[in-house]
Protein backbone atom coordinates (compact mmCIF):
# COMPACT_ATOMS: atom_id res chain seq x y z
CA UNK A 1 0.00 0.00 0.00
CA UNK A 2 1.35 3.21 -1.14
CA UNK A 3 1.33 6.11 1.52
CA UNK A 4 3.00 9.03 -0.28
CA UNK A 5 0.43 9.26 -3.46
CA UNK A 6 1.51 11.73 -5.86
CA UNK A 7 -0.96 13.24 -8.97
CA UNK A 8 1.91 11.51 -10.86
CA UNK A 9 1.25 8.17 -9.58
CA UNK A 10 -2.57 8.86 -10.10
CA UNK A 11 -1.96 10.13 -13.67
CA UNK A 12 0.29 6.25 -14.45
CA UNK A 13 -1.93 4.60 -12.66
CA UNK A 14 -4.90 5.79 -15.22
CA UNK A 15 -2.82 5.55 -18.09
CA UNK A 16 -2.21 2.33 -17.39
CA UNK A 17 -5.55 1.09 -16.85
CA UNK A 18 -6.28 3.13 -19.76
CA UNK A 19 -3.55 1.55 -22.21
CA UNK A 20 -4.85 -1.97 -21.30
CA UNK A 21 -8.97 -0.96 -22.02
CA UNK A 22 -8.61 0.22 -25.72
CA UNK A 23 -7.04 3.42 -24.82
CA UNK A 24 -8.16 6.83 -24.49
CA UNK A 25 -11.77 8.19 -26.05
CA UNK A 26 -11.85 11.21 -27.77
CA UNK A 27 -11.41 14.45 -25.69
CA UNK A 28 -14.70 15.66 -26.66
CA UNK A 29 -16.31 12.24 -25.13
CA UNK A 30 -14.31 12.39 -22.16
CA UNK A 31 -15.23 16.03 -21.73
CA UNK A 32 -19.25 14.75 -22.40
CA UNK A 33 -17.70 12.27 -19.54
CA UNK A 34 -16.87 15.08 -16.87
CA UNK A 35 -20.32 16.74 -17.39
CA UNK A 36 -21.93 13.23 -17.06
CA UNK A 37 -20.29 12.61 -13.60
CA UNK A 38 -20.44 16.45 -12.87
CA UNK A 39 -24.69 15.72 -12.81
CA UNK A 40 -24.04 12.84 -10.79
CA UNK A 41 -22.66 14.28 -7.90
CA UNK A 42 -24.98 17.26 -8.46
CA UNK A 43 -27.84 14.64 -8.02
CA UNK A 44 -26.82 13.34 -4.62
CA UNK A 45 -26.00 17.15 -3.55
CA UNK A 46 -29.59 18.44 -4.37
CA UNK A 47 -31.01 15.16 -3.00
CA UNK A 48 -29.07 16.23 0.16
CA UNK A 49 -29.98 19.94 0.60
CA UNK A 50 -32.13 21.01 -2.48
CA UNK A 51 -36.09 21.45 -2.52
CA UNK A 52 -36.46 17.34 -2.62
CA UNK A 53 -34.36 16.28 0.43
CA UNK A 54 -34.23 12.49 0.58
CA UNK A 55 -32.50 10.22 3.05
CA UNK A 56 -29.51 8.70 1.44
CA UNK A 57 -27.87 5.37 2.56
CA UNK A 58 -24.24 6.72 2.53
CA UNK A 59 -24.19 10.55 1.38
CA UNK A 60 -20.31 10.76 1.99
CA UNK A 61 -19.47 7.95 0.34
CA UNK A 62 -21.51 8.47 -2.93
CA UNK A 63 -20.28 12.15 -2.99
CA UNK A 64 -16.42 10.74 -2.94
CA UNK A 65 -16.76 8.30 -5.57
CA UNK A 66 -18.42 10.58 -7.85
CA UNK A 67 -15.58 13.20 -7.02
CA UNK A 68 -13.15 10.45 -7.82
CA UNK A 69 -15.22 9.74 -11.01
CA UNK A 70 -14.61 13.48 -11.76
CA UNK A 71 -11.27 13.16 -10.74
CA UNK A 72 -10.77 9.97 -12.87
CA UNK A 73 -12.13 11.50 -16.26
CA UNK A 74 -10.04 15.10 -15.53
CA UNK A 75 -6.65 12.67 -15.20
CA UNK A 76 -7.73 10.85 -18.81
CA UNK A 77 -8.12 14.61 -20.40
CA UNK A 78 -4.68 15.74 -19.15
CA UNK A 79 -3.20 12.44 -19.95
CA UNK A 80 -4.39 12.71 -23.36
CA UNK A 81 -3.00 16.19 -23.50
CA UNK A 82 0.06 14.91 -22.28
CA UNK A 83 -0.35 17.55 -19.36
CA UNK A 84 1.92 16.73 -16.01
CA UNK A 85 -1.02 17.80 -13.49
CA UNK A 86 1.80 18.40 -11.13
CA UNK A 87 3.28 21.23 -12.37
CA UNK A 88 -0.26 22.37 -13.24
CA UNK A 89 -1.32 22.22 -9.90
CA UNK A 90 1.63 23.74 -8.66
CA UNK A 91 1.59 26.69 -11.32
CA UNK A 92 -2.62 27.47 -10.29
CA UNK A 93 -1.30 27.29 -6.99
CA UNK A 94 1.12 29.77 -6.78
CA UNK A 95 -1.37 32.02 -9.26
CA UNK A 96 -4.12 31.08 -6.47
CA UNK A 97 -1.84 32.43 -3.62
CA UNK A 98 -0.34 35.64 -5.31
CA UNK A 99 -3.13 36.68 -6.94
CA UNK A 100 -5.79 36.29 -4.60
CA UNK A 101 -3.92 36.85 -1.36
CA UNK A 102 -5.94 39.16 0.51
CA UNK A 103 -8.94 38.59 -1.54
CA UNK A 104 -10.97 36.51 1.04
CA UNK A 105 -9.73 38.42 4.21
Amino acid sequence: VMTDYTIKDMQKQVDDWIKENKGYWHPLSIYAQIGEESGELARILNNMYGGRVKKLEDPNRQIGEEISDIIFALVCLANSHNIDLEQAWKETIRARCKRDKDRYK
